[in-house]
């Protein structure tokens, strides 16, 4: 660290799920961070050492490094000026439309752009549309800055972070060799593993991957939905042909294709090619379109308008408490047109925006219907006499609706 600066790192934006994770194991392995947050209740919770979020074994080491001294948070955005490395956890967002906007990043970074300086690294963390980190390299050298301009992709799990920050390689990607090698320093403290690209083929890894993965879910809802419309078990056929089968080892099961990164990614690179990714459209199309098929194929067998349904599971995905863009709520919109009633249960979500959410053994006294929309372990061995809507197999009686 240079004698300027009496932090390591500044993690812009870092009380979030990406941030925070990665600040907490960098003070762990030895840099001094400093998290620069705009939510005052976020930065109130780190400093007394509660993660504002679930993330299996971060809290007790954000109390470690609080207690060292290695880690500090922060509202002021003064606190820029003290890291050679800033990492930018912000990403490109997505509007109404499916549009990105890839000035979104450039904006959120002029309030901190009088705080940079020419010896610092800027790291852009988060994923971020095709040609961003031109664009805020662009904006810096206009600033009249020469600080140099790293794209180093997040590649985590959420609820797995404090386990593949350490052993996942790190692609790394800079338009300097000098930029390169300090980001790859700071990423080596983490890792063994860095894959050097440039920052256009990195940027477009980053939106690959998670869209990859998102296309893989659409194909297994999308022939789930074939084989229950024949009134067959996609689960059964699943198992069958993925049994002693390399070739088909990666078929994932059904269920919600959800959460902050996948649609939004996949979105991005529609756009990047000129709205004429039709894979990519096909696979939202599906995706989206599951609890919508749920209901459809609910009401040919039930008469839904006099009905209470019940919803398991609201988080977008297992073990979490992360709501963002779950769809356990577009579900639950279609089911207040469709039902009766809609009642939901969360055993990680405790804050709601409008409907309150109800404890489990109320939600299986009241519903006719129940509905697991998240697969939470919680759920595993449930018993019941009501009608369930098991997309997931979670109670391991086929996928049948």
């Amino acid at each position: 660290m240079s004698s300027k600066f009496s932090n390591d790192v500044v993690v812009i934006g870092g009380g979030g799920h990406v941030g925070l994770p990665l600040a907490i194991a960098l003070a762990d392995r030895g840099s001094k961070v400093v998290v620069y947050d705009v939510s005052e209740r976020a930065v109130e919770g780190i400093l007394a050492g509660r993660m504002p979020f679930s993330e299996p074994g971060a809290e007790p080491v954000l109390q470690k490094v609080l207690a060292d001294g290695m880690f500090s948070a922060s509202t002021d955005a003064s606190v820029v000026a003290t890291a050679e490395n800033v990492v930018v956890v912000i990403g490109t967002p997505v509007d109404e439309h499916l549009n990105p906007d890839p000035n979104a990043i450039p904006k959120a970074l002029e309030t901190c752009m009088p705080f940079f300086s020419d010896e610092q690294l800027l790291i852009l963390r988060s994923t971020v549309y095709p040609g961003v980190t031109a664009l805020v390299e662009r904006r810096l050298r206009e600033a009249g800055l020469s600080t140099e301009v790293a794209f180093c992709p997040e590649r985590i799990a959420e609820h797995k972070a404090m386990e593949e920050l350490f052993t996942l390689p790190q692609i790394v990607s800079s338009r300097t060799e000098t930029g390169r090698a300090r980001a790859s320093a700071l990423f080596s403290t983490l890792t063994d593993q860095i894959v050097d690209l440039e920052p256009e083929e990195a940027e477009l890894a980053k939106l690959f991957t998670n869209t990859w993965r998102y296309i893989k879910f659409a194909a297994a809802n999308q022939f789930y939905m074939m084989a229950n419309d024949r009134g067959l078990d996609f689960e059964k056929i699943r198992k069958g042909l993925t049994h002693d089968y390399p070739r088909a080892k990666d078929l994932p099961g059904p269920g919600f294709a959800a959460g902050p990164c996948l649609f939004k990614d996949t979105m991005q690179l529609a756009a990047f090619s000129d709205n004429k990714f039709a894979l990519g459209h096909s696979a939202m199309q599906v995706n989206e379109g599951l609890p919508l098929y749920i209901v459809t194929q609910l009401e040919k067998r039930f008469d839904l308008e006099n009905l209470t349904v019940g919803i398991l599971g609201m988080s977008f995905k297992a073990g979490s408490d992360d709501i963002r863009s779950s769809l356990s709520y577009k579900l639950r919109r279609v089911l207040k047109f469709r039902a009766k009633a809609v009642i939901g249960t969360d055993p990680y979500v405790t804050e709601e925006t409008d409907d309150t959410l109800l404890p489990l053994d109320a939600v299986l006294e009241k519903a006719d219907i129940l509905i697991v929309a998240t697969p939470h372990s919680e759920y595993k061995g449930l018993v019941t006499d009501k009608p369930v809507a098991d997309v997931w197999n979670l109670l391991g009686q086929g996928v049948v609706i």
